[in-house]
């Protein structure tokens, strides 16, 4: 079944460390491109997730963004007092030199870096958290590209039947269009010219009828609608064979248009090129 590469996922999580949001949004796009906006702090998990994508997506562009908000951590507050001593030490040390000191506060010497040390984060669970939280995600965005290419396969379909009611059109009337075109030769030939060989006559004729026979034509894009009937049933990505197919059927419908002999092939190929384009736009963004 098709899947669209057009599609956008949000994921959260609140957890005791704090909160973290998952967007991914994707678009059309030749090859898989991904690219990631997140805090330095978990950098390291690039490579990780680019891995996860790559199992889930083959096609589209890929942009990731991750809103991290750590909270203030609640537990023991630890005092570090070797550093402590080494600061009040210090700080006597400059009093010993000042005439009227003021004294030391020990809101003073907490308030200096390193003499607190709060709970840290549990680094390993965080990014495990991260990573499970990123996989949810992109579950999500890859169910939103198969409800979208779903409605994509069902555009498709519908510009095929179109394409195949042209065609039984154009097969129903072409005996009598090639029998139309044959006696308006003969008549207009009688017009400027008496006594013709009628061997050579009937040979030209031929030729001529051979020259607008578009059986072969339509056999072709009779077979080409089948195939692309086939291949929007496959469960993998189809983009890129359907997008050959688009140009085979435009290739055909050029040739039909070219051997046109009447108003009605022509119309017929101009409908057929119109509803080619039609699937062909929509096909720009099936994976």
């Amino acid at each position: 079944m098709p899947s669209s590469m057009t599609a956008f996922a949000r994921h959260s999580i609140e957890c005791h460390w704090g909160t973290a949001t998952w967007e991914i949004r994707s678009v059309n796009h030749r090859y898989l491109e991904t690219g990631f906006r997140m805090p330095e702090t978990v950098r390291d998990l690039e490579v990780t997730l680019r891995e996860l994508t790559r199992k889930h997506l083959q096609r589209g562009k890929v942009d990731c963004t991750l809103q991290l908000n750590i909270a203030k951590q609640s537990g023991e507050v630890a005092i570090n007092q070797p550093l402590a001593e080494q600061y009040i030490a210090a700080s006597e040390q400059l009093a010993r030199l000042m005439a009227d000191p003021a004294k030391i506060s020990p809101l003073d010497i907490l308030r200096w870096p390193g003499v607190l040390s709060e709970p840290e984060i549990d680094r390993e669970e965080l990014k495990n958290t991260l990573l499970r939280l990123f996989e949810e995600t992109l579950d999500q965005l890859v169910e939103g590209r198969r409800r979208e290419g779903e409605k994509l396969g069902e555009l498709v379909e519908k510009r095929l039947d179109g394409i195949a009611v042209q065609l039984a059109t154009v097969r129903s009337r072409l005996p009598e269009l090639l029998a139309a075109q044959r006696q308006k030769l003969v008549d207009r030939l009688q017009e400027v010219s008496t006594g013709l060989d009628q061997n050579r006559l009937e040979q030209e004729l031929v030729l001529i009828a051979q020259r607008a026979d578009v059986d072969e034509e339509l056999d072709r894009l009779d077979t080409h609608l089948g195939e692309i009937r086939r291949v929007l049933q496959r469960q993998e990505p189809i983009g890129r064979r359907l997008d050959f197919l688009m140009q085979e059927l435009n290739r055909e419908a050029n040739t039909l248009s070219s051997k046109s002999i009447a108003t009605d092939t022509t119309n017929a190929a101009v409908e057929l090129k119109v509803l080619i384009e039609q699937m062909r736009e929509q096909i720009q963004n099936i994976e």
